[in-house]
């Protein structure tokens, strides 16, 4: 019992990946993305308002 528990608490090596940071395309195609939804969901509610309750005025 002794074995197993001292052998797990020896240090192992742990690999190390580096990270590399976004790139500018990345994060600009991701921008676009994200604009590009904003705008959709503005017009989809100006069409909301002008086609359902615009009538009802």
């Amino acid at each position: 019992m002794k074995e197993s528990m001292s052998q797990n608490l020896e240090p192992r090596e742990t690999e190390r990946t580096k990270i590399q940071p976004p790139t500018d395309a990345s994060i600009v195609a991701s921008n676009a993305i994200k604009y590009t939804a904003y705008i959709m969901l503005l017009f989809g509610f100006l069409y909301f308002l002008i086609a359902y309750l615009a009538p009802m005025l």
